[in-house]
């Protein structure tokens, strides 16, 4: 397997997104950070390791890269690529 995978993928593998358009989209924003870098283009790599935060739908979230999917899978397939942290975590830059 790859040792990363484009941004704009992961986040529509992971089904973080529906689409990869908004995948692209919310990559290239400019309000999303990997291990706390602000990322503006969709073929940024990702990494097992990697710390992803954004705000989506009203809530930040902050997400560690768990493993990279060789495709799209079940829901449930899914929710194993990445762990849910806490907000915190990411830091308060700006704040």
């Amino acid at each position: 397997m790859a040792e990363s995978l484009r941004l704009d993928k992961f986040l529509w593998f992971a089904r973080i997104v529906k689409t990869r358009g908004q995948a692209q989209a919310l990559a290239e924003d400019g309000r999303l950070r990997i291990d706390g870098r602000v990322v503006d283009r969709a073929h940024a790599p990702v990494r097992v390791g990697d710390v992803l935060s954004f705000a989506l739908r009203g809530r930040v979230r902050v997400l560690r890269v768990e493993a990279l999917p060789a495709r799209r899978g079940a829901p449930a397939e899914a929710r194993t690529l990445y762990a849910e942290l806490p907000e915190a975590t990411a830091g308060r830059a700006g704040s």
